[in-house]
């Protein structure tokens, strides 16, 4: 479809950054647009981190304090009020990857929490979100998806989850909050959309609580939604999606190839793009019974988007439709959004500098492999760097 230039205006994009800080994403950029570095660079991070030597520092300065809000939520305040000087609102999202053990699910379930009342008191902070691995093992879930039967202390472990994801989502029902939960690999996929769906049943009633994630560039999250539609509307709920294209690509696909099963994700990334416009549309077209949040870098979207929106008169603030970008990515999408008037948030990772490298990394990793999102970051830095020279 064709675009116009709503997401051309550098200096609206760029208004939060220093010149200091332009440069550095400059050099971030040109950093993560080299597949070789990357790969150097993370293998090299790691290592600096396991054998503790004395990185943090650096690692704070640069990609850190570029793709995070800080060490934990007073530390990002400065950045949260900033943005929402600028219409734009936060998800602050505690982005320890890679921890399991009973007490960290309770630490991070505590840390949900916390950071849903102090977005209860926090009009920019009308989010809170957990990836559903960050509140169980990992292979809890998948054994739940494989349908594999748990062991009795298995079992226990799985209550114990469960009820972990109803305390999240009740404190979230109760501080009148909007709760994201990420997707993550298909192989554990299912058994979190059904603890979803049973959370969607119990609080998205009278209002939409929880929000699932459709992760398009699986084939198969059209009918999933239509499917899931057909259910809510014979139970009286209503339902809440974050729609992304999916972080896991050459992973699923690797492990498809190797265990001989076909790919759930799209062959091409025409087919992506047209899963994510398709999911997109249904969800705009039931507006009334589902709640959306767009989670896109991608402008042929966010253009496809503001245009379905105007075509089906929903007004730009309407408070079941919003966009969403991570901090450090695509500030060109999210403040030209919110300067147009439209919910815009930026999902902000935290936590310490060594508990969220395994996120940054991954993060890394991703840039190298979307073809065009770092050159268009790279060029929109650069046009912004000339304009103040003159």
């Amino acid at each position: 479809m064709t675009t116009d230039s709503n997401f051309e205006n550098t200096e609206v994009a760029f208004k939060l950054k220093s010149d200091s800080q332009l440069e550095r994403a400059y050099f971030l950029f040109k950093m993560i647009a080299n597949e070789p570095l990357v790969k150097i660079g993370t293998a090299v991070t790691k290592f600096a981190l396991n054998a503790h030597l004395p990185v943090e520092g650096l690692i704070r300065s640069t990609v850190f304090d570029h793709f995070c809000g800080g060490i934990n939520e007073n530390d990002c305040m400065p950045v949260v009020e900033s943005l929402s000087k600028l219409g734009v609102k936060s998800v602050l999202d505690y982005s320890v990857e890679g921890k399991e053990g009973e007490e960290q699910f309770n630490s991070t379930l505590n840390k949900v929490i916390e950071l849903t009342a102090f977005s209860k008191v926090k009009n920019a902070m009308p989010f809170s979100v957990f990836k559903p691995s960050g509140l169980g093992r990992f292979e809890l879930f998948q054994k739940v998806t494989e349908n594999i039967e748990l062991s009795n202390q298995e079992d226990i472990e799985w209550s114990q989850v469960k009820k972990r994801f109803d305390v999240a989502s009740n404190s979230a029902s109760q501080a009148n909050i909007k709760l994201l939960i990420d997707a993550e690999e298909s192989w554990m996929q299912r058994a979190a959309d059904e603890l979803c769906t049973g959370l969607m049943a119990k609080y998205n009633q009278k209002k939409v609580v929880v929000f699932n994630t459709l992760q398009c560039y699986r084939w198969d999250r059209l009918d999933y939604l239509k499917a899931e539609h057909k259910k809510a509307l014979a139970n009286g709920y209503k339902l809440g999606y974050k729609i992304v294209r999916g972080a896991y690509l050459e992973k699923e696909n690797e492990r498809a190839e190797a265990m001989g099963y076909k790919s759930p994700i799209c062959e091409t990334k025409e087919a992506t793009d047209t899963c994510f416009n398709e999911v997109l549309n249904y969800i705009l077209n039931n507006l009334s019974e589902i709640e959306l949040f767009i989670g896109t870098h991608n402008e042929e979207s966010t253009y496809l988007a503001i245009h379905q929106m105007k075509e089906k008169k929903i007004a730009k603030n309407d408070s079941r439709v919003w966009f969403g970008q991570l901090y450090g990515m695509s500030d060109h999408i999210t403040f030209n959004l919110a300067k147009l008037g439209y919910g815009v948030a930026k999902y902000i990772p935290f936590g310490p500098v060594k508990d969220v490298m395994p996120y940054l990394i991954r993060r890394a990793e991703e840039n190298t492999s979307v073809a065009g999102q770092t050159s268009r970051e790279l060029s929109l830095i650069k046009k912004e760097k000339q304009r103040r020279k003159l």
